[in-house]
């Protein structure tokens, strides 16, 4: 059945895979980037089932605006992806506080607008799904990526509450957390110098970056498949990790994790009063 979607940052990466992929397969989508006459061979392609929108993400009433354009345009919104976003690389030491702002408003708080004003458009549905485009960035701390890391696990935490809250008025919440994909995320970020103590933790990885990049494993346009397909799902995954990179790095994060909680359980178990007697329960879980 067609859909209604509405992707941010649709002129480069994935986002283009995705807006190129939801067309091909016959539903409706407001394609925003901010500067949509990047998209114009897709209206030029795809006519009346394309909307193309101008929206940087960090402005609320503009964000708020395209979520009207779809019920405008189309009568309702099935799928937003949150996509758009960058990440440049500097030790946090380096990183100037406008940087830091400059990445949390566009990979945090773009997220957090265009939610806000899809979340009642759904509500009043009944329907719909939010897809978060995280990163692996969003499950461990990479050095050098500070401020991108920082936005990423806000979008986590953020996701995650979201869910809880929406999932019981039917709408569906996915976090997609993509490891190095072979898209211009790069070229189109800055590696800012760092100095030289941190060679060996941010330097590692700024050369890492530079060599991976043509050669990344991951296919944009599989993950765009793989994104169509959850979209699909009765019941999606909350998370969902995109390509081997990722998947081998959050089971070493989440291993260690584990393993770290195991060594300091005692320690963490002795702030108590007095040892719990019952199973502890979250309060918003029935039983």
């Amino acid at each position: 059945m067609s859909k209604v979607w509405l992707v941010t940052g649709c002129s480069r990466g994935l986002g283009r895979s995705l807006a190129e992929a939801i067309l091909a397969q016959g539903h409706r989508l407001v394609a925003t980037a901010r500067t949509p006459s990047q998209l114009e061979d897709l209206a030029e392609r795809y006519g009346d089932q394309v909307r193309l929108v101008a929206l940087d993400v960090t402005d609320f009433e503009a964000a708020t605006r395209s979520i009207e354009i779809a019920r405008e345009s189309f009568g309702r919104l099935d799928v937003l992806v949150n996509n758009a976003g960058f990440g440049d690389i500097s030790s946090i030491e380096d990183t100037g506080l406008e940087e830091f702002r400059a990445q949390i408003d566009t990979n945090l708080f773009g997220v957090i607008h265009l939610t806000k004003a899809a979340v009642p458009l759904m509500r009043e549905q009944g329907s719909g799904h939010i897809i978060q485009l995280s990163s692996i960035g969003g499950r461990i701390g990479p050095p050098g990526r500070g401020a991108y890391a920082a936005a990423k696990w806000g979008v986590e935490g953020f996701s995650e509450v979201l869910a809880k809250e929406v999932g019981p008025l039917g709408i569906k919440v996915t976090i997609v957390e993509p490891g190095a994909f072979r898209t211009d995320f790069v070229a189109s970020s800055t590696i800012r110098p760092s100095r030289p103590e941190y060679a060996s933790t941010v330097g590692v990885l700024a050369d890492h970056v530079r060599s991976l990049h043509g050669t990344q494993a991951g296919n944009p346009a599989r993950a765009a498949s793989v994104i169509l397909q959850i979209a699909d799902l009765a019941e999606p995954p909350l998370r969902l990790l995109l390509g081997s990179d990722a998947v081998q790095a959050a089971e070493k994060s989440d291993q260690a994790r584990i393993g770290s909680d195991r060594k300091w359980r005692e320690l963490s178990l002795s702030t108590d009063f007095q040892a719990p007697s019952t199973p502890y329960t979250v309060p918003w879980e029935r039983p």
